[in-house]
């Protein structure tokens, strides 16, 4: 018999002594025999799974990605956060396995869902994933399994939408399976944390659903936070996104009117830094990307609309962040006509940076690819580079940027450029380079002065 199938058996002696699906599954989580199925194996699927596997779970993972499956039936992680080694450690020792097979999802006992949860071009929520996924889990739910959604959604989802889609079965939640919320806290690139070490937000769908919740992911990861409902769960996640969603926003704002006043506002967030109370340091950006802030906080502005409440701050702050881009690019022209009376339409751009943020290869919702827009809108010539990111992936609303390859850094290169447009500060660009080579360089995220470099061709915006 394989270790595998010796551990199911010992499972079953174990939770033959106890007569309710939810005391089998503690049962079953105390022993680390309950079988974990992660569906979505992306940014925030992928590391959980491999944190649920090193703390002694077996694991099953779901994606309809084949390229998904290949990579990790060869060994090989397409996420930064998850090495080869560790994907191969836990695939070789039996506690991860991928499959693309929904069927098989009544094999596990705990059931989490990281799928996408995007806006609709007229920034609703689309919970087409959620709600899919959720009728995948209805055909095979049975008494004894706990459901978790982890995708980034406004308060009520959980309660109101998966729990009638799982219910449709026949099954009623707390008492034959058990339902829960968990808000993802991945933060891809920070080599601080690793999912294990980010405190943990829990909810359950009443006491039982609660405890289970609890006695899971205290199993997992070092600090586990009660709260009292998964609304309250999911207003958390939000609550933390659309804090930095407005704060970056107001420094933003900020950036503008100093700049129109010939105060540098990096130097100021600098010195108001360090005050050791009442201050916290957002930065200055030409826009925002990644899957959260850009996103999550127009969920609540749609929940909102259900109890006739304005957002006014939030509303204000997607304007502002919005609006990086064009300032950006204004300023790029302008520095042109300035620095070589030659304007955007007849200029080729090298844009720095394709990433939504630094030193990580996610392009989602990056305002790079808003700026590459705008300057080829105004009839400039771009192209970009990349340490990260070889080519441009195929996005929903740039599909004609699909395909284009980072250039190198070389001499000739830098020199072939009327400006260079620093849109994401990777450290493993050659900054020197670009400073002794570039005509002309906008830096959007003070990566020149920070690295104590300076040149009368760079310029902030």
């Amino acid at each position: 018999m394989s270790p595998i199938c010796a551990r199911r058996q010992d499972e079953k002696t174990i939770l033959s002594h106890f007569s309710s699906p939810h005391e089998n599954l503690l049962a079953g989580i105390d022993a680390r025999t309950a079988r974990a199925g992660v569906i979505g194996l992306g940014y925030v699927g992928l590391p959980l799974a491999m944190t649920i596997a090193r703390s002694g779970f077996p694991v099953t993972g779901f994606d309809i990605d084949p390229s998904k499956m290949v990579a990790i039936e060869a060994g090989r992680s397409y996420i930064e956060a998850v090495s080869d080694t560790v994907l191969r450690e836990h695939a070789r020792s039996g506690r991860f396995q991928a499959t693309a097979d929904f069927s098989r999802l009544a094999e596990c006992d705990v059931i989490i869902i990281c799928v996408p949860t995007p806006l609709t071009k007229h920034r609703d929520p689309d919970l087409s994933f959620i709600v899919k996924t959720c009728a995948h889990i209805a055909e095979t739910l049975r008494p004894g399994q706990l459901v978790v959604l982890e995708s980034t959604t406004y308060p009520g989802t959980t309660d109101e939408v998966v729990k009638p889609i799982l219910e449709k079965a026949g099954l009623v939640s707390g008492q034959d399976f058990f339902l829960g919320f968990s808000p993802e806290r991945e933060d891809p690139g920070n080599r601080d944390f690793e999912t294990s070490s980010i405190p943990k937000v829990v909810a359950g769908d009443g006491p039982a659903a609660a405890e289970l919740m609890v006695r899971f992911y205290s199993a997992a990861v070092k600090t586990v936070v009660p709260v009292s409902s998964n609304a309250t769960a999911e207003a958390v996640k939000l609550t933390e996104n659309i804090f930095r969603a407005v704060n970056i926003a107001l420094v933003n704002e900020l950036k503008v009117v100093y700049d129109a006043m010939g105060v540098d506002i990096w130097e100021v967030i600098d010195a108001a830094k360090t005050k050791p109370f009442g201050y916290m340091p957002f930065y200055p950006g030409p826009g925002l990307g990644g899957h959260c802030i850009p996103i999550d906080p127009f969920y609540l502005t749609w929940k909102s609309r259900e109890f006739e409440l304005p957002t006014r701050f939030i509303e204000l702050a997607g304007e502002i962040n919005s609006a990086m881009p064009r300032h950006v690019v204004g300023k790029l022209a302008e520095a042109l006509d300035r620095h070589s009376g030659k304007a955007l339409s007849r200029s080729r751009v090298l844009v720095i940076g394709l990433a939504y943020k630094k030193n990580v290869p996610d392009t989602r919702e990056s305002p790079s690819l808003k700026l590459i827009e705008l300057i080829e809108e105004r009839g400039g010539t771009t192209a970009y580079h990349d340490p990260h990111i070889a080519q441009i992936p195929p996005t929903r609303e740039y599909m004609m940027l699909k395909g284009r390859s980072s250039v190198s850094l070389d001499e000739e290169t830098i020199k072939g450029f009327d400006a260079v447009l620093i849109a994401t500060d990777h450290d493993a660009v050659d900054y020197a380079a670009l400073a002794r080579w570039a005509p002309l360089i906008i830096d959007t995220r003070n990566a020149f002065a920070r690295r104590q470099l300076h040149s009368d061709s760079i310029f902030k915006a």
